[in-house]
């Protein structure tokens, strides 16, 4: 980010204002219906009172069809009455079976609230927690969500609890699903399968004001990188290490078969004097509502020396913060953490839709949607912004879904980098580097596009040999 913030922690000691965990992803429908395929969940909980610290909710499910289940595919909801409209919650693994690292827990909020949910626990699972075949079962998955300030829940209107449930059995009261299909449990009433559409358009939109770039350049110096509108960041000051040097040779662009790719390179030798951060981003500030979209490659491990730095990759918007607490400052971010930080102990990934903040005392207004999980390849991440909703995707999937209150009142700069949090992370003084990919960068104006739109437009840019077009208007 182009500002020092200390971010997105939010603890008992931390004074924080953020609504966390909105994520609007698909709804499941309110009974199961008969396939091939089926699925079970067992329920216990180890918080049994009425009102606790937390919610314990432990599960195990069971591949009951025919057929080898890929548990990427296999997403678990857990359903819940907020403590007040305001309250934030955080998720985290205890122990599994499959690995904690594995297993992935995203908060949302019912499209149809009733009088025991109005949010949900979505439990999910990454490639590497494997696969179940026909009977097997995931072993325990030893779960715990809590209100981001650690006051005390009342789960005796949370519909998916239950109090007297201390050794495990099936539980209606979540539901699976198998590839967007319901194969076990019934949801609270009235909620369905309303987004995503099931058969999102995939013609590229109507013509209109639109950037595009391929960074098809030949390095830092290319004249063409101003011409465009970009600007390869110098200049010192945070976010990051203090003391720490924005290189812009570090920003190179090489051929792959056949395709331009940027790379951000940031290293360091364990001193601020030996860490060079890096940065691209747009000279204007122009851009608004549409769509945004990029294909980045986050890594896990660096390119050489020891691994371990707190480390954050990024594709973001921003404008400037005019005073503390102005209520007319954006911010919208994909942040990839491989290595955690922000009092994260491994890789999460982070979508934030900012409203204000001010630096000191922290006071941060923000909503945001995590997933603790490797995120290290290639990735598809689209952001769209209307009038009414903040929408992120990766990979052609719903990821976090934000409210009106955090619309952007002025047009924003794009962009991307990669730089440290701090030196605490590894404290070798062994040279390392690590390395963010970006194959490209579009922007279309006023209009919001499925995923599948972004694909046909770029297909359609590529097709037609286009490298770069900025048809966006200034302001």
């Amino acid at each position: 980010m182009r500002f020092a913030k200390k971010r997105l922690r939010a603890t008992a000691h931390t004074a924080v204002a953020v609504a966390m965990g909105a994520a609007a992803l698909t709804a499941l429908p309110t009974t199961a219906s008969a396939a091939a395929d089926g699925l079970s969940v067992q329920y216990r909980t180890s918080a049994t009172g009425a009102a606790a610290d937390q919610a314990e909710p432990w599960f195990k499910v069971t591949n009951t069809g025919s057929g080898t289940v890929q548990l990427s595919g296999v997403k678990v909801r857990y359903y819940f009455k907020a403590d007040s409209a305001s309250a934030t919650y955080r998720f985290a693994c205890s122990w599994a079976v499959k690995g904690c690292a594995n297993v992935t827990g995203t908060f949302g909020t019912l499209a149809n609230p009733t009088a025991t949910a109005d949010r949900y626990l979505e439990i999910g699972f990454a490639s590497g927690a494997g696969s179940l075949a026909p009977g097997a079962d995931t072993g325990d998955l030893q779960l715990r969500f809590y209100q981001s300030n650690w006051a005390s829940l009342n789960q005796s209107d949370d519909y998916s609890f239950g109090a007297s449930r201390t050794s495990y059995g099936d539980w209606t009261k979540v539901t699976a699903q198998l590839a967007g299909t319901l194969l076990w449990g019934q949801a609270p009433a009235g909620n369905g399968p309303t987004d995503p559409p099931t058969d999102p358009p995939t013609d590229p939109p109507a013509e209109g004001a639109a950037l595009f770039d391929d960074f098809n350049y030949t390095g830092h110096t290319d004249p063409r990188i101003s011409a465009n509108g970009w600007n390869v960041r110098s200049n010192s000051g945070g976010p990051g290490v203090p003391g720490a040097t924005w290189a812009p040779e570090n920003v190179t662009f090489a051929t792959t078969g056949g395709n331009s790719i940027m790379n951000l390179e940031t290293s360091t030798a364990g001193t601020a004097a030996s860490t060079e951060q890096t940065e691209i981003l747009t000279r204007s500030m122009k851009f608004k509502n549409g769509t945004y979209a990029a294909r980045v490659r986050f890594n896990d491990a660096p390119k050489y020396g020891p691994d371990g730095d707190r480390l954050v990759q990024t594709f973001f918007t921003i404008n400037d913060l005019q005073a503390p607490m102005a209520d007319n400052y954006a911010e919208y971010d994909f942040e990839y953490l491989p290595n955690g930080g922000w009092g994260e102990p491994a890789n999460i990934l982070y979508t934030t839709s900012w409203e204000t903040y001010q630096a000191d005392p922290w006071v941060a207004v923000n909503q945001h949607t995590e997933a603790r999980q490797s995120f290290s390849g290639w990735h598809d991440l689209v952001l769209t912004i209307d009038n009414s909703t903040i929408k992120y995707y990766i990979d052609g999937q719903l990821f976090g879904t934000h409210g009106a209150q955090y619309l952007p009142e002025r047009p924003m700069s794009i962009n991307f980098n990669q730089w440290l949090i701090d030196l605490a992370g590894q404290t070798s003084t062994t040279a390392r580097a690590y390395d963010q990919q970006v194959d490209y960068v579009m922007h279309v104006k006023d209009q919001v596009l499925t995923p599948a739109q972004v694909t046909a437009k770029l297909n359609a840019y590529r097709s037609a040999g286009t490298r770069f077009e900025d048809t966006v208007p200034g302001v």
